[in-house]
């Protein structure tokens, strides 16, 4: 990505309309989940649809993902995460153990499935010895996550005094890695009431949060560069009303 692009996404945070009028709080640890689907001409990145009643971020188009829980940090895994991908995420963090590093992208997987139905990973004939409830659907599937296909893209944290603050990693992996499918998840009554593929170039026309279309912008950066983990992980953070891009 030229710097010319970086310095444009950076004006594009700053300038979003936001109310900072809320109480300062400290924000929450959150993953978020791009599927991409590489298997034909144009790639294609999975979107959901929020319900036109939830107060958060209403009617928008958004990427799977949420809150980091407990026991995202102990899930069992296929494999580890990639060591440039662990050395990133522990960057600018207090809580820097490898624990911690791989709760991310689990609670990607997890937030993933609880919202769309898709369970990430690999498929065994043994059942992954889950930590807890919430990751249940993962053992009844006998899916275990596989944490060295799950590439970092950005991390971007929400600008003081709103009234949702999160520390947002945003994670991609490719559609081979849907090992699994719960059907009835998404739907009228659900907090997502649609799935679409959408070519990665045209993503950024639909209704979505910034954040979202700059990530995405991130994302087709990354395709175009190879997708390796080696390569830079860009960091969006507010200082003084203006936000700043600096690289991991």
């Amino acid at each position: 990505m030229t710097s010319e692009v970086a310095k444009r996404l950076a004006e594009r945070m700053t300038k979003a309309e936001r109310d900072q009028s809320f109480a300062d709080s400290e924000p929450h640890d959150a993953a978020t989940l791009m599927l991409i689907d590489r298997s034909g001409a144009q790639p294609k990145v999975l979107l959901g649809r929020r319900h036109h009643s939830h107060k958060f971020m209403p009617g928008k188009f958004v990427f799977p993902g949420g809150r980091i829980e407990r026991l995202d940090r102990v899930m069992p895994a296929l494999s580890e995460l990639h060591p440039d991908t662990q050395k990133k995420l522990l960057e600018r963090v207090a809580d820097a153990t490898p624990q911690y590093a791989r709760a991310f992208p689990l609670a990607a997987v997890r937030e993933t499935a609880e919202e769309t139905g898709l369970l990430l990973g690999v498929k065994r004939n043994e059942a992954p010895a889950t930590p807890g409830e919430i990751w249940a659907d993962f053992a009844k599937a006998h899916v275990f996550p596989d944490l060295a296909h799950v590439h970092f893209i950005a991390r971007a944290i929400t600008p003081p005094r709103r009234p949702r603050r999160f520390d947002t990693r945003f994670f991609t992996a490719d559609a081979a890695a849907i090992a699994h499918k719960i059907d009835g998840v998404v739907g009228s009554k659900s907090e997502l009431v649609e799935l679409t593929w959408v070519p990665l170039e045209q993503a950024t026309h639909l209704d979505m949060p910034t954040i979202t279309g700059v990530v995405l912008e991130e994302l087709l950066a990354r395709v175009a560069a190879g997708m390796g983990h080696d390569l830079p992980v860009p960091f969006y953070f507010m200082k003084d009303q203006q936000f700043f891009r600096e690289l991991l």
